[in-house]
């Protein structure tokens, strides 16, 4: 054997020895991951009072990692709750140009649980109502979130489950502090004024960058979003950036910063609806309030009650 097919060797028996170390780190990684994944939805759940007995949960996938998580980490769950509670999967194919509509089924289907994918062409919708360049994610969520909602109605649904996770929610703070004027967030638990829907949020505890590696080592068959996904300049992903450039150079910060969402006094803010400066005592607070949107071109949609998140 010539030098060449010695190194070739060499360097394919040090594949072989490498592989099944390297596998062997990263089931190790997933089970850490499954298992602070798992801990912090349960404190979540727990905290809120998300799921009880007897509920039907509707988690909304759209193909993303997030929500391919919270399914993930609810299924698990369920196995071993002190509670009996059921579990829906529900898709909106809302018609986006070349959107994979094979991946979802084939993949709920190999998980043995109940699935619903419903077909409504809000894509065609937003990209008339909305001039080019500008955002159109917030009528697009406005449109799917108000179809899901009816179909949770529809459907005897107690609890409608969203993949948003403690990054979304800092992000949403800030967002309405720099843009909204208000001091408001989203929260881990929503009831409608009318009391249609309850949305709950179980990665509420729980960071992106886990969810995002969760993602990658049970390789979920990620589905991109290409309506939204070329607007790079959207001011949400301004704070994303933010964010991360803290997340890296000053540890713990977004930790602190969801802390101390958590941990709010009304009598050191400056709203009079909280608290009654001249009595020195707390108020009930303003109450979340529902919005009506009804699209022109799709009056089949029928009626769009979509809560103000």
């Amino acid at each position: 054997m010539n030098v060449v097919g010695m190194s070739e060797a060499m360097i394919a028996s040090s594949e072989q020895f490498l592989n099944p170390e390297r596998e062997r780190r990263q089931k190790l990684e997933l089970n850490k991951l499954q298992k602070r994944l798992r801990r912090e939805v349960g404190q979540a759940i727990a905290d809120f009072s998300m799921i009880e007995a007897g509920d039907k949960v509707m988690c909304c996938l759209s193909g993303g990692k997030d929500s391919y998580a919270m399914l993930d980490i609810l299924l698990n769950l369920q196995k071993s709750a002190p509670v009996s509670f059921e579990l829906i999967a529900v898709n909106l194919d809302q018609k986006q140009p070349g959107f994979p509509e094979e991946v979802l089924p084939e993949y709920l289907s190999s998980m043995g649980i109940e699935y619903h994918i419903i077909e409504k062409d809000t894509y065609s919708i937003v990209k008339e109502k909305v001039p080019e360049g500008k955002t159109t994610c917030g009528l697009c969520s406005r449109l799917r979130r108000g179809i899901l909602y009816n179909f949770a109605e529809e459907h005897g649904v107690t609890k409608i489950a969203l993949g948003h996770h403690r990054d979304d929610l800092l992000e949403t703070l800030f967002l309405n502090m720099f843009y909204g004027g208000k001091l408001k967030s989203m929260p881990p638990v929503l009831h409608s004024d009318d009391g249609r829907n309850t949305v709950i949020r179980p990665l509420a505890y729980s960071r992106e960058k886990d969810i995002a590696r969760y993602a990658g080592l049970r390789e979920f068959p990620i589905i991109p979003c290409n309506l939204c996904g070329s607007q790079e300049n959207l001011q949400r992903q301004v704070i994303k950036d933010m964010f991360q450039s803290w997340d890296k150079q000053h540890p713990g910060r977004l930790e602190t910063m969801f802390r101390a969402m958590c941990n709010v006094e009304p009598s050191h803010l400056a709203d009079t609806d909280l608290y009654d400066f001249r009595e020195g005592k707390r108020l009930g607070g303003k109450r979340q309030s529902a919005q009506t949107a009804e699209p022109e071109a799709a009056p089949d949609f029928g009626r769009l009650d979509v809560l103000n998140i």
